[in-house]
């Protein structure tokens, strides 16, 4: 818990520093300080320490949410999220990228890992749906082969067991 303060305070401190470089900053140094943050912030996710990250992500959106990571840092809030088990939490996250990003090429993983989060949340339909879309919507994608499987894994479950399809259809 200290650490994550400590990181906060150093964040807070960089925070300070370029809001005032910032404004007399070309466009390609505000960059080099976006990603600077960016990637010092992704250092906490490799770490596994995702309460900081967390924060870090926070941070870097309020100060660079208009910079090409922005969507990046949206999703790893969902991700840091999604580690720590606050599924909820990063449902939300997971939509913002979709809502706020419509061009990142975020959308397909964030798009995935709806699907897994609500699997998470045990809401099978909803899970189905967001795999689904991933599917249709981002054929080529990395994560379609992903989404693809996981269908197939539900149907042959079901396939398999008619009596839980049945149950959990509710008859």
């Amino acid at each position: 818990m200290a650490k994550t303060w400590i990181l906060i305070g150093i964040f807070i401190g960089l925070f300070a520093l370029s809001s005032v470089s910032m404004s007399l900053a070309a466009p390609s140094q505000m960059h080099d300080t976006s990603r600077r943050l960016y990637n010092r912030i992704m250092q906490e996710v490799k770490q596994r320490d995702y309460e900081a990250a967390l924060a870090g992500f926070r941070l870097f959106i309020e100060l660079h949410g208009q910079s090409s990571l922005a969507a990046n840092a949206q999703y790893w809030i969902g991700e840091c999220q999604f580690r720590m088990r606050r599924y909820q939490d990063a449902l939300d996250s997971f939509y913002n990228v979709l809502m706020y990003y419509p061009l990142s090429p975020k959308l397909p993983a964030s798009t995935l890992k709806l699907a897994q989060t609500y699997t998470k949340l045990g809401d099978h339909e909803r899970a189905r749906v967001m795999y689904s879309r991933v599917v249709d919507q981002y054929p080529d994608s990395s994560e379609a082969v992903f989404a693809q499987k996981a269908i197939e894994a539900t149907a042959r479950t079901h396939d398999a067991d008619p009596g839980q399809a049945q149950e959990a259809a509710g008859h």
